[in-house]
């Protein structure tokens, strides 16, 4: 149950909040490292205000759009790479430079060629998209055979036969996959932000605190990422999964 899970992680919580409140004691210099009960105050004190909320609103509408388009182009892919030895030959090591090519790097390239606010949306579908495409045609591979021999004895029709033999067998890695590039897709994204300051983002905010020392504001903000990476890879497993009853 979700529940008793949240429950778990307090005593976690907790114990690092103390590291961190012993830490920042030791400096003994808020400008170094503030305290949590500092951050915490300046992060209710943004969240007081509109515009708080419209940075995140927009930041979350920027990355959830490229995670959405690279999750769709990773799915068709992987069927084309799956199903013609000679597409994979061709998709694959752009997949791998994806994956190897550090986020700073695209960022700067795609800087040359996208207006700033559009950045973070292709950053984070070209890291959605190999994990997804890794995902999709692992589960595709994953499908037995026999079913498949089956289908084609008895001639079941092509909708049927992705909806009762494909479909289950994708969906476990596909979900895995979703899980794990929502996460990475909002690591890039903020990371983009940051690196490129759209007009009204979350990652133009970090740099702002970063470059005028606010750091109490620079952890808050630190803060507010964590914390919208957790809540959104939730909601992004829930709705993978559909509600499940607790047992």
């Amino acid at each position: 149950m979700d529940w008793k899970r949240s429950l778990g992680s307090i005593p976690a919580l907790l114990f690092w909040t103390g590291v961190w409140w012993l830490c920042a004691e030791r400096f003994g210099n808020p400008l170094l490292l503030p305290n949590p009960w500092q951050v915490l105050g300046c992060l209710a004190e943004l969240a007081s205000a509109a515009a708080f909320w419209q940075t995140v609103a927009l930041s979350i509408g920027r990355i959830l759009l490229g995670v959405f388009a690279g999750t769709v182009l990773g799915v068709l892919l992987a069927a084309l790479t799956t199903a013609s030895p000679l597409a994979e030959l061709l998709i694959a090591p752009a997949m791998t430079a994806m994956q190897a090519t550090p986020v700073a790097s695209f960022t700067i390239l795609v800087l040359i060629w996208l207006p700033r606010d559009w950045v973070p949306v292709l950053i984070c579908g070209m890291m959605v998209l190999p994990v997804v495409w890794n995902g999709v045609s692992a589960g595709i591979r994953a499908v037995d055979v026999q079913l498949l021999e089956m289908a084609k004895v008895y001639r079941i029709p092509g909708l049927r036969k992705f909806l009762r033999i494909y479909l289950p067998s994708v969906m476990p890695f596909f979900r895995t996959a979703c899980s794990n590039s929502l996460g990475l897709g909002w690591k890039a994204g903020i990371a983009a932000e940051v690196l490129t300051v759209p007009g009204i983002s979350i990652g133009k905010m970090i740099s702002e605190a970063k470059l005028y020392l606010m750091t109490e504001e620079l952890f808050a903000w630190t803060l507010t990422v964590v914390a919208l990476s957790l809540v959104l890879q939730k909601w992004m497993l829930r709705l993978l999964r559909g509600r499940k009853t607790d047992a």
